[in-house]
């Protein structure tokens, strides 16, 4: 158990996609001898990065799941956490920043502020997590780190204060220039292991004392005692490490360090960095809420003394049963123990208690407040808090709706067992993935934040369950409607000796404006009798699940039955249920029958610079434009878009937008399909009536 909780720091790793997350991760791990040789995420020896445990991740070349291990530093424990850099695989950034005081932001020296870096800079912010900026593969062609400080000021709003320059770029890139201590910092040796600190290269020292002047103004402002030190010329390395602690606790400063991970060089510095500028578990501000007081917000401590408060923000099926990743607020948590569940109002007992590294696990005795570990066996959701016996709840992380939807279908019958199973599992781990029956075809329908996501958990449920299925895009809900009056006349009689059937119904389809049916009766005299109006309404009402244009659900009709016939012997029940049919089948094709498409309201919110292009992709899919509006650089534009147009949307309005503009879509109306669609479908469904007659 860690004892000194200053000497703890819990942070997650972040940012784009291909900006060096998880090669970052991996050179930490070596520097800390966490692993004692370094892979590369895409390497030729097909071993792959420690962090990309997965088989898809170690073949795409990817981060899919975010991964936890720990090291130690300088007489700091570091808990780590690497996350992805897709957008579609968000979540797992979501609940990681959920439970961590720090992060480093790594941003490319090359593309600089990018689409995924804004979404996780926004999810930093809104979990109020202090941030060191890492700025990457200054090797590269083209890397410029001081046009990507200004793209943090300007692009993310950030107080950027750069605390290193690079000593060259691109190739000619081999170290950088520490401004709190005014050293040279080159690694040497195949790995960059050995770190060596000499006086500032003549050639560089005037860029290097100008750019400590803007350093130290910058961060004098967080500081009384450092600003008199510089008038008093008494400057020190500690009072400047202090004033910039300060800000970045504060969230008002941002320390800004650069490097190539790939390349072995800057990674030890910012190990440093991260002891000297980000939070420890004492430092950060929690809260849990009392569901006993009427919801009273109760502030929770970093003491392993009081009582246990943690959370469960991940979960994993493994081998020996559920894997749940814990963070621990309050209190100690020890194997054997039982805790209470507040959500589910019962207890369970820790029976194995590990501490993670990528997909090793490492058992250990107890945990206290400030850790990250794992327990076994445990069944819970992920967002269960655990305590004690006190009824207390953790607040909850976001969870963004799924943008995009799916049908999937078994193979066999095996599969759909397999299926179900991998469903259910997935669905649990993962809150971004949804399944839902559709109502109308019944459809499995899996809805996640894009193609990728939906096509990892496809493989993963073919890979690790054998469930072979096929995928389509779901059916577009259709339905038919009548546009014309239509009356009927028709008799039902079926004599085969014995009693016979008899029923006579006489009236007329018309168009509902409103509502899906409605049956009127307007029969007088007695000719039909009474017991058999509710067999007419229950034949009519039969025909409205398979219309007779394309056999999609009918709305909009009102029936009206004014008149009719019946037969002392022959008429019963199922008589005017058959007579209401033939009726129906009558009347239909000459109310003139149309198709009608859902249309959905799409919101679509990005920045103005990429308005034009928003407008563009929902026009080009039949949309009506309701309206824009723009605030703080960005714009909403609001659209009425038929649904068929809108599978494939979430990949199209991300390409188009560099990946900064994202949408919502919800249910409005329906409305007639153009003739020429219409036409289209109608045919479709005459090919596949065909079909299915030739063979039977």
């Amino acid at each position: 158990m860690i004892q000194d909780l200053s000497r703890v720091r819990n942070i997650g790793i972040s940012a784009h996609i291909d900006s060096g997350k998880t090669t970052l991760t991996e050179r930490i791990l070596f520097y800390t001898h966490r692993i004692h040789a370094i892979h590369e995420v895409k390497g030729k020896d097909g071993v792959g990065a420690k962090m990309d445990s997965m088989d898809l991740e170690r073949e795409r070349g990817i981060t899919i799941q975010s991964a936890a291990t720990h090291c130690t530093w300088n007489g700091h424990h570091i808990n780590i956490i690497d996350t992805p850099g897709h957008v579609d695989f968000t979540i797992e950034v979501e609940r990681a920043l959920r439970v961590l005081d720090g992060a480093i932001l790594v941003l490319c020296a090359v593309a600089g502020v990018q689409s995924q870096s804004l979404t996780v800079d926004r999810q930093m912010r809104r979990y109020r997590v202090p941030r060191i900026a890492f700025i990457n593969k200054c090797d590269r062609t083209g890397a410029n780190p001081l046009r990507v400080k200004h793209q943090l000021r300007d692009k993310l709003g950030h107080n950027p204060v750069l605390l290193q320059l690079p000593i060259g770029l691109e190739e000619q890139h081999r170290g950088v220039i520490d401004l709190v201590t005014m050293e040279a910092v080159t690694f040497l040796g195949p790995t960059g292991s050995e770190v060596r600190r000499e006086p500032i290269p003549a050639e560089l020292l005037g860029q290097a004392q100008e750019a400590r002047e803007e350093m130290l103004d910058t961060v004098s402002m967080f500081s009384d005692e450092l600003t008199e030190a510089i008038l008093e010329d008494r400057v020190t390395p500690e009072l400047i490490r202090s004033a910039v602690r300060r800000g970045t606790l504060d969230l008002r400063l941002t320390p800004v360090l650069c490097g190539s991970a790939y390349k072995n060089k800057g990674v030890q510095p910012l190990l440093d960095a991260v002891t000297y500028y980000l939070p420890n578990p004492t430092e950060v501000v929690n809260e849990a809420v009392d569901a006993d007081a009427e919801g009273k917000k109760v502030l929770l401590r970093a003491d392993p003394s009081l009582p246990l408060v943690a959370l469960a923000f991940k979960l994993e099926d493994g081998r020996y049963g559920q894997l749940t990743y814990l963070r621990i607020y309050q209190g100690t948590l020890r194997r054997d123990d039982s805790i209470f569940n507040t959500r589910t109002g019962r207890w369970v007992k820790v029976g194995r208690l590990v501490r993670m590294h990528a997909d090793d696990k490492e058992d250990i005795t107890d945990a206290a407040a400030g850790d990250i570990v794992a327990i076994f066996g445990v069944d819970c959701h992920s967002g269960d808090t655990f305590t004690a016996g006190a009824n207390l709840h953790m607040t909850q992380m976001f969870v963004p709706d799924p943008v995009i939807r799916i049908a999937v279908k078994p193979t066999d019958n095996k599969s759909q067992i397999n299926m179900s199973r991998a469903i259910q599992r997935f669905t649990k781990e993962d809150p971004t993935l949804r399944c839902e029956i559709d109502p109308d075809s019944g459809e499995t329908l899996l809805a996640g934040m894009g193609e990728l996501h939906l096509d990892v958990y496809i493989e993963r449920m073919r890979r690790e369950y054998g469930a072979q299925v096929t995928i389509s895009p779901p059916q577009v809900a259709y339905r038919e409607t009548i546009t014309a009056r239509a009356e009927f006349n028709y008799t039902h009689k079926k004599q085969t000796g014995g009693a016979g059937q008899y029923g006579k119904v006489v009236g007329y389809l018309e168009p509902l404006p409103e509502g899906d049916y409605e049956f009127v009766d307007q029969v007088v005299g007695g000719n039909v009798p009474r017991e058999f109006i509710p067999s007419c309404d229950k034949g009519f009402r039969s025909m409205l699940a398979q219309g007779r244009l394309c056999g999609y659900p009918v709305v909009g009709v009102r029936v009206v039955l004014t008149d009719g016939q019946a037969h002392a012997v022959d008429s019963s029940d199922l008589a005017f249920q058959e007579a209401a049919r033939g009726a129906w089948r009558e009347a239909y094709g000459r109310a003139r029958p149309i198709l009608l498409e859902p249309v959905m309201k799409v919101a679509v919110e990005g920045p103005s610079e990429h308005s034009g292009t928003m407008l563009s992709t929902l026009m080009a899919r039949r949309g009506i434009v309701i309206g824009t509006t723009e605030a703080d650089g960005l714009t909403t534009v609001e659209a009425e878009v038929p649904l068929a147009e809108m599978f494939g949307y979430a990949t199209a309005l991300r390409s188009s937008t560099q990946g900064r503009a994202e949408f919502t879509m919800e249910f409005s109306r329906y409305a007639p399909v153009p003739p020429a669609l219409a036409e289209e479908l109608i045919r479709k469904a005459q090919s596949k009536t065909e079909a299915e007659r030739k063979n039977k």
